[in-house]
């Protein structure tokens, strides 16, 4: 008996490592998508170790020193700035170092969990059908028609700008998309022969879900889920220009990009870099995505 289940799981852990080996060869051969991760990596490294790599405090402000360009050395201070220095001195670098935390963590957490709650309402939908599938439905209706800017605002309004409403605000506009991916995914997994079988030798329907239709539709949720921490980045970033984000206080890519449009004309690098940054990584996580999407279509050989 112990043999046998040491075969079992020797031959699961040999699968295992046989699927994430041809998953690393496919994106190594694919060079946008190595370029993306090895990008998004890098970011998320940073992100993490940001006390380490940042070269100074991003809240440091030397008034004197203010929108000096990029590559300067600074005597007064005695620091060299590589991406120069904002409206009021404070080091660049710095400020978008620590703002790839902000928008990165707002970014993730509104991703996983829109994703956890449009899965489970898509599961239920297309599962059970009828009137939960009905009020499910015509709830993504009516979030899907109603204007994103409008709801951010009014929340905002209401309770004031900080890290937890953002993320709410965010994973109320995206939920309702997995939940439409999900539901659809659903319908047609749930006639099934394999579904009718387990009902047949009568598993109960809580197993069937978990055990058969959950992991069948994890594979668009993926692939959703990538395509969508970019856009998650991009609306994060369009909040904090406007004001109604993350407080001032705290550096964000979309933040500082709004602190250098007064200056667009005399420093040109306080909006250029936070911007440049924004686009790198949305690209990334693009070229991420549509590699993931072609990776797990039969269709495709890649």
């Amino acid at each position: 008996m112990n043999t046998s289940v040491n075969n079992s799981l020797s031959a699961k852990a040999t699968n295992l490592k046989g699927q994430i080996w041809t998953l690393i060869e496919s994106i190594t051969r694919y060079k946008p998508a190595f370029f993306g991760a090895i990008i998004l990596g890098s970011l998320l490294f940073i992100a993490i170790f940001a006390p380490l790599v940042s070269p100074f405090d991003p809240n440091l402000q030397f008034p004197t020193e203010a929108r000096v360009g990029p590559f300067t050395y600074l005597e007064g201070s005695d620091r060299f700035v590589l991406l120069g220095t904002d409206q009021v001195g404070r080091d660049q670098l710095s400020r978008i170092i620590y703002a790839s935390r902000v928008t990165l963590l707002v970014s993730f957490f509104a991703v996983i969990i829109s994703c956890l709650i449009g899965t489970l309402v898509g599961l239920l939908a297309g599962y059970y059908r009828g009137w939960f599938d009905i009020i499910a439905m015509r709830w993504v209706d009516i979030s899907l028609a109603f204007p994103f800017e409008l709801l951010a605002l009014s929340i905002v309004a209401v309770t004031g700008p900080s890290l937890t409403i953002v993320i709410i605000i965010l994973s109320l506009r995206i939920w309702v998309v997995y939940a439409r991916v999900v539901r659809g995914s659903t319908l047609s997994i749930r006639e099934k022969d394999y579904i009718n079988g387990a009902k047949a030798i009568g598993a109960g329907e809580l197993r069937i879900l978990v055990r058969y239709v959950l992991p069948n539709v994890l594979t668009p949720v993926l692939v959703v889920s990538t395509l969508y921490i970019g856009r998650m980045i991009l609306i994060e970033s369009s909040l904090s220009f406007l004001g109604i984000g993350v407080p001032a206080t705290t550096p964000t890519w979309g933040g500082i990009l709004g602190d250098g449009r007064a200056y667009i004309d005399t420093a040109w690098w306080i909006a250029f870099f936070p911007g440049l940054a924004i686009m790198i990584t949305v690209l990334s996580v693009n070229l991420l995505g549509d590699w993931l999407r072609d990776y797990f279509d039969p269709k495709i050989d890649i």
